[in-house]
């Protein structure tokens, strides 16, 4: 007897979710990853959106403990990063573990596909950017912040639109993620703005809008990054 096949395909998907863990090491699967013939990469993209676990409260909460279990950071957007983030970090780990060094892992290396040598190029270049909880597991696993992080200084000139653009997108994402935490949906009202925690202020409907007017003309990681927070339009 089935007496609820909501539940019996959860824990369908959960047992593919525990047998992509064993092969990755992590549940920050992209979209395609699929494990005992589910598409578990997608089934746990939509579990991270607002409402994702199901409306039933007690049922929503236990579905997250049967995620933690397996990999306590299965949503690493409640924890700041994107699920791209996770992912390459977890391979980092793996390289080390493995016997690699830091050293060694330079832009060309890669792990599942990705290229963790330019990503871990990249944390190194832009730490000030990354949150504390990030540069802490960073640290652990003995990566550096350069020894000249970039600053403006008197005698730099002024920022290129692209870097300006990749700034505000930057704090539009991070609008966008208290924003969703905080009313659990994705729809913002045009005229919304939003405070962020250093005291400034967003105009987080105009940014979602210009966003999803100019989608194709932003980089892939930039349209991860709103797929991630439930955008479809961004896939």
């Amino acid at each position: 007897m089935i007496w609820d096949t909501a539940d019996t395909a959860f824990a369908e998907n959960l047992a593919a979710a525990r047998a992509y863990y064993a092969d990755a090491g992590t549940l920050a699967a992209p979209r395609h990853a699929t494990a005992l013939d589910k598409p578990v990469g997608q089934w746990l993209t939509n579990l991270r959106r607002p409402g994702g676990l199901g409306k039933d409260p007690e049922r929503a909460a236990r579905r997250a403990e049967q995620l933690a279990a397996i990999d306590p950071d299965w949503n690493p957007g409640a924890l700041g990063w994107t699920i791209d983030w996770q992912r390459h970090y977890t391979s980092l780990r793996v390289l080390l573990a493995g016997g690699a060094g830091l050293e060694e892992i330079v832009p060309g290396v890669t792990h599942r596909g990705d290229d963790i040598g330019r990503w871990l190029a990249r944390q190194v270049r832009d730490w000030t950017r990354l949150n504390p909880e990030q540069q802490h597991r960073l640290g652990e696993a003995g990566v550096k912040p350069a020894a000249q992080p970039q600053k403006a200084s008197a005698r730099s000139g002024p920022k290129t639109g692209a870097e300006k653009g990749s700034d505000a997108f930057t704090r539009g994402v991070a609008a966008l993620q208290q924003y969703i935490a905080r009313e659990g949906k994705t729809v913002v009202g045009r005229q919304h703005v939003e405070e962020l925690p250093d005291g400034t202020f967003l105009r987080l409907g105009v940014f979602l809008s210009n966003q999803k007017s100019r989608r194709d003309r932003l980089s892939e990681q930039q349209l991860a990054a709103l797929a991630e927070l439930g955008y479809d339009w961004a896939v």
